[in-house]
């Protein structure tokens, strides 16, 4: 069964299930819900706690082994499995299968790793042990699911404030959940009347928000030109590695090729073949909408140009070639303005 992150705490209420499957690359949200189900197991008699790490060294019949014993201390035992690929192998995949059927009522058995696609969810083992259990996913939050997110943390802690606090503290940690938590907790500190305003936050907070090249791609596709400039200062302010943008502005402009062609010659779009799931269907979509195909002619030509540029010479700034093209994206018409600086190093 799944239940999202933001009702996990309250389904612990309802009960334990012999097995919890957690997973996903925000650190935050996934830390805060291992706590509360450790808690949680504490409070309900998994006194014993033993922890596994499947990595290349792994033995699965160290799992085994932690199943079929107990310590004479303690009724009831807490089995952490970390799935640092998310992936058990042939061998551990069979045999989280076959304990699927087998955890007895005083062994709760919590799995965790990293970000997680379809393929894992279908596979047989993750099936059965979701069959006696709870599986979650924490992937980093944005928009109305991170205002949501700061206003709940916000009420929690007593706090009174307006929706332009939680639009504030978004744009100082968007990207950097944990940061945004950090600084909530700060603001306890700092202003123990619990009253908040701009000026308040102003002078507390410190710019802390985090992105990946990934996140940008989904900003440029929405058309959100100010968030774009934004995520792109602070990626280079990261130190990435320019090609690796150029690289990913590439493949977008390729897909979104494809599906101006699909959608011209009145194909049907068959998105997974694309490679593109449903949660991201909507933001090329508005693409589309945006641009036709004499604008991703202009685009393809620009970033031709751009990729030879970065090869073969030495940018001055490239950064700023990058917001022109991320520009092109989202609908500015730049096409026929230069950018780049340059300095020849042959």
């Amino acid at each position: 069964m799944q239940v999202y992150p933001d009702k996990f705490v309250q389904t612990l209420n309802n009960g334990l299930k012999g097995c919890y499957l957690l997973f996903g690359d925000e650190p935050q949200q996934k830390f805060e819900l291992l706590q509360a189900l450790r808690h949680t197991a504490k409070q309900q008699g998994f006194d014993e706690r033993t922890v596994l790490v499947a990595d290349s060294e792994f033995s699965w019949s160290a799992l085994i082994d932690a199943t079929q014993s107990m310590s004479l201390f303690a009724a009831r035992q807490l089995i952490e499995l970390e799935l640092p690929t998310g992936k058990p192998g042939t061998e551990g995949a069979g045999i989280l299968t076959d304990l699927a059927g087998k955890l007895s009522a005083d062994t709760l058995l919590i799995i965790h790793g990293g970000r997680i696609g379809k393929d894992v969810q279908r596979t047989k083992w993750f099936k059965a042990l979701d069959t006696i259990g709870v599986y979650t996913l924490c992937y980093p939050l944005e928009g109305s699911q991170l205002h949501r997110w700061i206003e709940q943390r916000l009420q929690k802690h007593g706090f009174r404030f307006t929706p332009q606090c939680v639009k504030y503290i978004a744009n100082f940690s968007e990207g950097n959940l944990m940061a945004a938590a950090q600084e909530i907790e700060k603001l306890l500190l700092a202003y123990p009347d619990k009253q908040l305003d701009e000026e308040r936050l102003t002078n507390a907070l410190v710019d802390q928000s985090r992105f990946n090249v990934f996140q940008l791609i989904d900003i440029m596709l929405q058309g959100d030109r100010n968030r774009c400039v934004k995520v792109l200062h602070r990626l280079e302010s990261e130190g990435i590695e320019p090609n690796i943008i150029i690289w990913a502005l590439i493949r977008e402009w390729q897909t979104l090729w494809k599906l101006n062609h699909l959608q011209s010659s009145g194909q049907t779009i068959s998105w997974p073949k694309l490679g593109i799931w449903k949660n991201r269907q909507g933001y090329y979509q508005q693409a589309m909408q945006r641009l036709n195909k004499e604008d991703l002619a202009a685009i393809g030509q620009q970033l031709t140009d751009a990729d030879q540029l970065f090869k073969q010479a030495s940018v001055i700034r490239p950064y700023i070639k990058l917001c022109h093209l991320c520009l092109l994206f989202t609908g500015v018409p730049l096409t026929r303005m230069a950018f780049a600086e340059t300095q020849d190093i042959s």
